[in-house]
């Protein structure tokens, strides 16, 4: 059996050259990092995103005053309740900066059981023709 040939077709050359750009053009890449509690850290974690464990504003407060001092990072996710709790100063200073961007996300909650419960006694109802109690 002989081994494939290193180049398979007439213009097979020119997959090894890189893209043309015009002078002056630069990629630039930034991180992405997330501030959340520590019960939330591990979904972050095993989507693959660096994530940095805090407990309460203060302490988010100075670990984002570190990560804008870093470089490098342009979007820090961060959990909302957090986000609100940050001193109005370090939101201003934030604000202020175009990187890294700072974006809230929303932890879970359960706020909507009692809708969500009534839902579904109505949809058993519905399915069984009797009204039913959950517990």
């Amino acid at each position: 059996m002989r081994p494939a040939a290193p180049r398979v077709g007439p213009r097979a050359w020119r997959a090894r050259r890189p893209a043309p750009g015009r002078p002056g053009d630069r990629v630039s890449t930034h991180r992405v990092r997330v501030l959340a509690r520590p019960e939330q850290a591990a979904g972050f974690a095993l989507a693959g995103l660096p994530v940095t464990e805090v407990r309460d504003g203060g302490e988010a407060g100075s670990r984002l005053g570190e990560l804008a001092r870093e470089g490098g990072v342009g979007l820090v996710l961060i959990d909302g309740a957090l986000h609100a709790a940050l001193p109005d100063e370090t939101r201003r200073r934030l604000a202020r900066q175009p990187l890294p961007m700072v974006v809230p996300f929303p932890g879970p909650g359960w706020g909507r059981r009692a809708e969500a419960e009534t839902y579904l006694v109505e949809l058993l109802r519905q399915a069984i023709g009797y009204r039913v109690r959950l517990r």
